[in-house]
């Protein structure tokens, strides 16, 4: 029962990261392949704010308010490059921040990590908080659906679609594409640094090992999957994603090739993401054209 605890805690997580790049990916078509540098961002803020003392609630504000704003700073330069030089300048960010993390021993301990993070004092510690956390979880979740919702169905998200389909049709419109653009790689950076912040408390314990391109590549598969531009496909996609990898771990695999089980899980990831591009591009949920 703990582990289904578990599973759904970290589905509920991924779902809030994948909910977030739907935003950029989704809705604006901004294909950002260092999203998983605002996770990170918002883990190390609001875990080194908590053991520094801080309220673990003013940690994950905090953690929303850096990762916005560095997602701001990234999208105002790279923004003004198109197509795949965004993909690479945004890449590229992604590997910086992760270099940050594991050089910076001063600030994060390098590649020994943060241990010991705190978790919300009503939540507590160790499995008895399980079922708590599961609910803060499911609670924030619904949160940011209900705002991402609220958002693609207003006029700012019908004017990411625009965006999305035609950015010079947009700007017929008398749209700014670039600003469309910058805020909502904003927002997405913020949930991202919600989902960071979460992933550091129930964890308990960080490195630069968990902000790699393969969390990257895994969010995307997730949002790929279950249908970029729906509200429910980034949700969908993260249960089923997440599901599938744990299953992985109960296969019958010799002791001698567990050193590969990482490599080759992340070249599947990354195979099933390019078939799903080419063969159903849509995802497992079709976006309602309106």
């Amino acid at each position: 029962m703990d582990y289904l605890l578990h599973i759904f805690i970290v589905s509920l997580i991924y779902a809030i990261f994948a909910m977030s790049l739907n935003l950029e990916l989704g809705f604006t078509g901004l294909y950002n392949f260092g999203h998983v540098a605002f996770f990170g961002i918002g883990a190390y803020t609001s875990a080194l704010l908590s053991l520094a003392g801080h309220p673990v609630t003013l940690g994950m504000v905090c953690s929303m308010i850096v990762s916005g704003g560095m997602g701001a700073l990234l999208a105002i330069p790279a923004l003004r490059l198109t197509g795949d030089y965004f993909g690479i300048a945004t890449l590229s960010f992604g590997e910086i921040t992760r270099l940050f993390f594991l050089n910076e021993r001063w600030l994060t301990k390098g590649p020994m990590g943060l241990p010991g993070i705190p978790r919300p004092t009503w939540i507590g510690e160790g499995v008895a908080g399980l079922p708590w956390f599961l609910i803060f979880c499911m609670l924030l979740t619904l949160v940011v659906f209900i705002l991402t919702r609220h958002l693609t169905r207003s006029p700012f998200g019908r004017a990411l679609k625009v965006v999305r389909e035609d950015e010079y049709v947009a700007q017929a419109l008398g749209k700014n594409a670039l600003s469309f653009k910058i805020r909502a790689v904003t927002v997405g950076s913020i949930l991202a640094g919600l989902a960071g912040s979460l992933w550091a408390h129930y964890i308990s314990y960080i490195s630069p090992a968990d902000f790699t391109l393969t969390e990257t590549i895994l969010v995307l598969l997730c949002v790929v999957l279950g249908g970029r531009g729906t509200n429910w496909g980034p949700i969908l996609g993260a249960f089923v994603i997440i599901f599938f990898q744990e299953i992985i771990r109960f296969l019958p695999i010799p002791a001698d090739f567990d050193r590969f089980v990482a490599p080759i899980q992340g070249m599947v990831y990354g195979a099933v993401l390019i078939i799903l591009m080419l063969k159903r591009p849509e995802g497992l949920l079709q976006e309602y054209k309106e």
